[in-house]
């Protein structure tokens, strides 16, 4: 059965001295991963099946830690049952240390978690008052979906519109606000090859680009590792780049339907694994997943072996 479709301050303080083009802030990859982010271990608000583990037990447990080949690994725990008592499975929630208003961030990431029950994410949030300093969701999904969704969550009045912009992906839900639709935001599927999931993986990753701008709105971008239409500046990691020459993005959030400026404050960059909870446990089910999704997670640790993150580089621009 296929999963059903549920779609349902550090930043620049002066205007660029060429318009659109934006230089390197910081570039985070192998061991400044571990320097340039903090290890969240709070339950979690979404209500998963989940226990987030700090650095220090991260690292001895082998669920946090750079490959021979200089990749940022995070992983969920694969070798234990979940005892009784405990939260969850462990598994790592990361926050930067740094938070951005205008800004445009490039993820080039080889591996995402998969598998039924799983539901990782990259995304930016406001360390205030949540939702009204908004959430930008720029990778996720869930169980054993193969199609990414791109969202916004905020406080009422901000909309999704691509403001007559071409983009390539299809529009769910329109109305942002956190309040309605079961928190489920305005979003837009992508639809790119090989944009999420499985596939993502199996073709080697990719690149996510996210723009965030007061004057042209909220952007993303997606290309698979072997793509030819990805950038040069993208694909090089280069000192500048000029989102403009990247061709349609995969979702438009235009400042015709959302006042950027209001709805979004300064935000701190968040990578996370949970299972089940309030998302992946909804579509559990419909995704052809077995038996009771917190069970699975509790009594089947050699199902979560492909539940990990492996990034190459994680690039902001201002």
């Amino acid at each position: 059965m296929l999963c059903v479709n549920m779609v349902s301050i550090i930043s620049s303080l002066l205007p660029s001295v060429i318009a659109n083009t934006y230089s390197l802030s910081r570039s985070t990859s192998g061991t400044s991963f571990f320097d340039d982010f903090v290890f969240q271990t709070f339950a979690d608000p979404t209500h998963g099946t989940v226990n987030y583990v700090n650095q220090s037990t991260a690292m001895n447990e082998g669920l946090a830690y750079v490959s021979q080949d200089g990749q940022f690994v995070m992983s969920a725990d694969s070798t234990r049952v979940v005892q009784p008592g405990q939260r969850g499975r462990d598994s790592i929630r990361i926050a930067s240390k740094d938070s951005y208003l205008d800004s445009v961030m490039v993820l080039d990431l080889t591996h995402m978690p998969t598998g039924c029950a799983t539901w990782p994410a990259w995304w930016t949030v406001t360390r205030g008052a949540w939702p009204a300093g908004g959430e930008i969701d720029i990778i996720e999904g869930v169980n054993t979906r193969s199609y990414n969704i791109g969202s916004l969550h905020t406080s009422a009045g901000c909309y999704e519109d691509s403001g007559g912009q071409a983009m390539t992906g299809t529009p769910g839900n329109t109305n942002c606000d956190a309040h309605v639709n079961y928190n489920s935001g305005c979003n837009v599927a992508f639809s790119k090859a090989n944009n999420y999931g499985q596939p993502f993986n199996n073709a080697g990753g990719g690149w996510y680009a996210m723009r965030r701008s007061n004057q042209y709105g909220i952007m993303m971008w997606f290309w698979s590792r072997q793509d030819a239409s990805v950038p040069d500046d993208v694909r090089d990691g280069s000192f500048t780049i000029n989102p403009d020459a990247w061709g349609e993005p995969e979702a438009v959030f235009s400042p015709s339907g959302c006042d950027i400026s209001s709805h979004f404050d300064a935000h701190e960059i968040v990578f996370d694994l949970t299972f089940c909870g309030d998302f992946a446990g909804v579509d559990y089910a419909a995704c052809g997943c077995p038996g009771n999704c917190t069970d699975f997670v509790k009594n089947n640790p050699s199902a979560f072996e492909e539940a990990y993150w492996a990034i190459n580089s994680l690039k902001t621009y201002v």
